[in-house]
Formats: C-alpha cells, sequence, structure tokens
C-alpha cells in the first residue's frame, strides 16, 4: 500500500443532490498541485474514496459495468487522472446496504459460504456480491480503457444493530468470511490476486449521521469501551482473534431509568425520551434490534440512561421532569446492554476511546485491515 490523500468521501451519492459535482474533481487537481510542489508528487497519491454506487451493470452481470451514465464524463476525467498520477480507484464497498435496500435480496449471496442464487457472467459464476461488486468496477475500468488502474476498497464491512439483519451474528459471518477470502490470495475472477482493503471500522459511532438509517452507528467490530463484540481472525485463520481493551476505567455502576409509578399516558413521558434520543443514541432501540424486546417502560429507561451516561452521570440529567430516578440494578437484559460509559479520567483512553462522532471513527479506522492481505 502506497500513501494516499483522499478528497472528499462518497462526494457522489445521488442523495447529496448535485452538491459536489463541480468540486471534487478541482479540489483534487489543487491538492496534487500541492503535492508537486513541495515535492511530494511521487509519494503521495492523491484520490477520492467513491460509493460503490458511482458503477453499475444494467444486466446485473459484472461484465457489463460501467460508470453510471449522469455522471460518465466526470467519472472518466477522475479516473484518467488516477492512471496518470498512479493513483488507485477507491471504492467503498457495502453487501449489507445492498440487502437493507432489497427485501428480495438473497441472503446468502451477502456472504461468502456460497450462494443458492449465484450470477452467472459467461464463464464464471459469481457466488457473493462482493466479487460481482468488484468485478463490475473492473469491467467499468476496462471498457473505458483504464484496465491498469489499481483498486482499492477503502470500506467493507457489516453492522451490528439498528435494523433488521444488523447483527452480530451476521457481521461476524460477513467480516471473517471477508477476511478469509482476501487471505486467500485469490482475488476475484476479472481480477486475480491480493485485495487492498480496510475493513470497517474500528468501533461504534454513536453521533453519527442515522439519515441512511440506525445501523450508521453500529460497524464497529469493537463496542464503544473496546470490547469485541463477536470473535473474528484480522489474519483470516483460526488463529488469535480480537482481545478486549485494557484498563478500562467506568463510571459507577449507576443507571437511570423511569420511576414505577410514572405513568406511560403522561405527555412529559413521550417529550422526555424525544429530548433524550435528539441529544444521545437511542438506535439500539426499535424493530429486531438488540433492545427490540423492551417493553414500552423499558424503552424509555434505555432512553433516559444513554441521555444520563452521555452526560457522565450527571444527576441533573436523570430527571427528566421527575420521571426519572437512578437505580444500581443493572437493567440490562437478553441482547439489550444498558450501558455505563467511560470515566473521563481513564487512562486507557488510547485503546478503547470514548464513543466518537464519526470522523474521529473514520480516522480511527486508518487501524484497520487490511493491507493487500499478505
Amino acid at each position: 500500500m502506497g500513501r494516499y490523500v483522499a478528497v472528499g468521501n462518497e462526494p457522489f451519492l445521488q442523495t447529496f443532490n448535485g452538491t459536489y459535482l463541480n468540486t471534487t474533481f478541482p479540489a483534487m487537481q489543487s491538492v496534487q498541485a500541492a503535492l508537486v510542489k513541495a515535492g511530494l508528487g511521487g509519494q503521495v497519491k492523491v484520490t477520492v474514496p467513491l460509493n460503490a454506487d458511482v458503477y453499475q451493470s444494467p444486466t446485473g452481470k459484472p461484465s457489463d459495468g460501467d460508470f453510471r451514465a449522469d455522471i460518465h464524463g466526470l467519472m472518466l476525467a477522475i479516473v484518467q487522472f488516477l492512471a496518470a498520477t498512479g493513483a488507485p480507484f477507491v471504492a467503498n464497498v457495502y453487501p449489507f446496504i445492498s440487502l437493507h435496500e432489497d427485501p428480495n435480496f438473497p441472503l446468502d449471496y451477502a456472504f461468502f459460504q456460497g450462494s443458492t442464487a449465484p450470477v452467472a457472467d459467461g464463464g464464471v459464476t459469481y457466488q457473493n456480491t462482493f466479487d460481482a461488486n468488484h468485478d463490475t468496477l473492473v469491467a467499468a475500468l476496462r471498457r473505458n480503457g483504464y484496465p491498469n488502474v489499481s483498486i482499492v476498497v477503502g470500506e467493507v464491512g457489516w453492522p451490528t444493530d439498528g435494523v433488521t439483519n444488523a447483527n452480530p451474528q451476521y457481521a461476524r459471518q460477513f467480516n471473517q468470511g471477508f477476511l478469509s477470502h482476501i487471505a486467500s490470495g485469490q482475488g476475484t475472477p476479472l481480477r486475480p490476486g491480493p485485495v487492498d482493503a480496510y475493513l470497517f471500522s474500528l468501533i461504534d459511532e454513536d453521533q453519527k449521521s442515522i439519515e441512511p438509517g440506525n445501523f450508521e452507528r453500529h460497524w464497529g467490530i469493537f463496542y464503544y469501551d473496546g470490547k469485541p463484540k463477536y470473535p473474528l481472525s484480522l489474519r483470516g485463520d483460526n488463529g488469535s482473534t480480537l482481545t478486549p481493551a485494557r484498563g478500562v476505567s467506568y463510571l459507577d455502576r449507576r443507571w437511570c431509568v423511569l420511576k414505577p409509578s410514572a405513568n406511560l399516558a403522561d405527555q412529559k413521558v413521550g417529550d422526555g425520551v424525544s429530548y433524550a434520543c435528539g441529544l444521545a443514541d437511542c438506535t439500539s432501540l426499535g424493530y429486531k434490534t438488540s433492545c427490540g424486546g423492551l417493553d414500552a417502560k423499558g424503552n424509555v429507561s434505555y432512553a433516559f440512561n444513554s441521555y444520563y451516561q452521555t452526560n457522565d452521570q450527571d444527576d441533573r440529567a436523570c430527571d427528566f421532569r421527575g420521571l426519572a430516578t437512578t437505580t444500581t440494578v443493572d437493567p440490562s437484559t437478553g441482547t439489550c446492554r444498558f450501558i455505563i460509559d467511560i470515566a473521563p479520567s481513564s487512562g486507557a483512553a488510547a485503546v478503547a476511546p470514548r464513543r466518537v462522532a464519526g470522523d474521529v471513527a473514520t480516522v480511527l479506522a486508518a487501524f484497520l485491515l487490511l493491507v493487500s492481505m499478505l
């Protein structure tokens, strides 16, 4: 892996309504010019991480891949720039998103253990969506005259909470399957050999935008306090797995919950939940989430506690107009974990950072992995 400067992140998402179409490529050129002026043009490459929706196949077959029609000219200009400077095409690939957006998407096609609905493409049969997605990009580059531009998978992973199909079991199945697939060195049908990829992400991001879905805050392979969510071998084998962060100091074993005497019909309860969830993280509540089995009072208590812990267990953060109280009895149940936040003075901040927003966690993702796996 070389050294790169990433200009923006997924700027051509259709949800941005073209906001960055006219500024991204000029910004890349300006950064490249600055690097050349500094004598670093040959050492540091300029690229832009792009969502996998910038390329597509009209037939669903990877060999028919091409760049999206509405940005085709812009994409060719960028690819030409990458080819001329020796920079990679960085694509963020999320099979989970395909499953999330299409209820008819075959679940087993998202993983790496074979599929009941493989995609036949000439003499090639694709058994998983990652290989098919990757080769759709390879075909798009070939079709437009740039077969030798290198590809880096800037982000790939699976969330563990927030919506249906986002859970630790599926996340482990996908991530371990992906790591083993990459470790094999076989590559994909249209581009055999090592694949450069980064697993996303290190820890959950409790302040990340949830506009695409509540799952956005749950991509971490570790919980907020550095505990692994599931066994995972980063080398793709059956060897050592993730280990917990050491020396993590928590706040007191105290939680904020709804008073037993509170009336759920009281308008103040609904107002309190809205306030708490607006300033803290309630994305583990909902249908088929880790806390989906809570009753109504449990949902309220979860929201109150999330706000309370976010505010470092300040007594004023567990009042909610007289509706809440603190308890030393852990209200966690089943898969639903009522957190205790990390003490602000914890010496473990370097290995178990406090819950963070998206931008910080993205920087932390530099930890993650996989650099041309061996």
